[in-house]
């Protein structure tokens, strides 16, 4: 067995372990939190940003952060939006950013007056700085991070690092799913997204990061794999991954990764040579048919039931009368909100507000284009106008950024059922922004 093999399989035992030992000692999930922080923390000042370590533990920091939601493992709800701010601005500080990111910054400045008439806006009994900070977190995470980001160039092979530190936490989280639900016939009864096989935990959370989780391994698969033992591995990962994916009976994280994996093929396909459209064929094939196993062992697993559910129907068959269970419905009162307040917004987190008096609900949206518009009006729009525009120009000028139609994807998708809940739709998105370059030196592009 080669080095590299060995060092790999280490690496992914270790967080085999992390998931058992959490499970078994619930504890320790604690210091497993905490150390991320601590110890990447000492990384990225040791290196001094020099090989974007900064941008290593922020994508570790993303990729654990609903396993340790779901286990009680973060010292903040929200503390892992925080600890990508403060790895990448740590990063900057050690290694600058590109002085073109100027739309980023306005997209950032663009914020403000609704964070202004918030202020004034929200009732006096509503705890203003919570409110603000749950709203404001995911779409400041999204700026800071493209700053970070922004025309930076790295390596193909440290693309694939990033991603697998993004992985290998979602790896523990499926070891910790598998141990908490072992046997899913007894726990599974009806369609609707179901708590006991995510962890008892929220399980569009759950299926966003395994969703992400079945992207990354599948991918690397394809790019980073160079040995038979590796790609056995990593499709391994991703067929377990993609199996306690499908019954969290949460779609939209699956549908999500599923269409980066065809972005990802697609691309791959029509920018490689005859010789490299020949092997991918055969990578396509093997995939499509390690979905559809796992589809159809689902299936069996489930009595049929996740066929239902992806095909909207409860658990007799019957179609159900909201396809996205109710969540339309706060998109268009969120659409009348905006339309009621076209130029600036009713205030970051005002919405909540308004919900409750008109409905009696309080529940927090769903889509963050819909909470844009209705939060910051007209200049929402602006704002989400440079984030749709900006990659594309990107792309236009660097076709070969192999992933950069993938992250948008996941970005857009990710944020119309999950809003920006979590880090990872900003972290993703800013992804996109790289410059990767086919070789091992990475250098700042200004």
């Amino acid at each position: 067995m080669k080095k590299e093999e060995i060092s790999y399989i280490c690496l992914l035992l270790v967080h085999v372990l992390i998931g058992l030992l959490v499970y078994a000692l619930p504890f320790t999930a604690k210091i497993y939190g905490y150390s991320i922080f601590i110890f990447g923390t000492i990384y990225v000042i040791k290196s001094s940003n020099k090989n974007n370590e900064a941008l290593l533990v922020a994508a570790y920091v993303v990729g654990s952060e609903v396993f340790l939601r779901m286990t009680g493992g973060n010292p903040l709800y929200e503390i892992s939006k925080y600890g990508v701010l403060f790895f990448l601005l740590l990063g900057m500080y050690f290694s600058g950013f590109s002085r073109g990111a100027i739309s980023y910054w306005l997209f950032l400045f663009l914020l403000i007056p609704g964070l202004v008439i918030a202020t004034f806006a929200l009732d006096l009994d509503t705890n203003i700085r919570t409110r603000i900070a749950f709203n404001i977190s995911g779409p400041l995470c999204l700026g800071i991070a493209s700053i970070y980001t922004f025309r930076r160039s790295i390596s193909l092979e440290q693309m694939n690092r990033v991603l697998l530190n993004m992985g290998l936490p979602i790896v523990t989280c499926m070891v910790y799913l598998t141990v908490y639900t072992p046997i899913i016939k007894d726990v599974i009864t009806g369609t609707e997204s179901n708590f006991q096989t995510s962890g008892g935990f929220g399980p569009n959370q759950v299926s966003t990061a395994l969703g992400l989780g079945m992207f990354i391994f599948f991918s690397r698969v394809l790019l980073a794999s160079k040995t038979k033992l590796i790609v056995f591995i990593n499709l391994f990962l991703a067929l377990n991954i993609s199996y306690r994916g499908f019954i969290t009976f949460s779609r939209g994280g699956m549908i999500t990764g599923i269409v980066m994996i065809i972005i990802l093929l697609t691309f791959l396909y029509f920018n490689s040579n005859d010789a490299g459209r020949v092997k991918l064929n055969y990578g396509f094939l093997l995939i499509v048919l390690a979905i559809v196993g796992v589809w159809m062992y689902t299936s069996f697993q489930t009595g049929g039931l996740i066929n239902k559910r992806y095909a909207n129907q409860d658990a007799s068959g019957r179609v159900k009368t909201s396809q996205f269970t109710g969540r339309e419905n706060l998109a268009d009162e969120e659409i009348d909100i905006f339309l009621d307040n076209p130029f600036f917004g009713a205030g970051v987190g005002k919405v909540i507000e308004i919900r409750q008096s008109e409905t009696g609900e309080t529940t927090a949206s769903h889509n963050e284009i819909t909470r844009m518009l209705a939060e910051h009006g007209m200049l929402g729009v602006i704002g989400l106008l440079i984030l749709i525009v900006t990659p594309f120009v990107l792309y236009l000028e660097y076709k070969f950024n192999v992933f950069l139609l993938c992250f948008v994807i996941f970005w857009f998708l990710t944020i119309n059922h999950a809003a920006m809940r979590t880090a990872a739709p900003a972290f993703v998105y800013a992804l996109s922004l790289l410059i990767i370059r086919f070789e091992k030196s990475s250098k700042e592009v200004n």
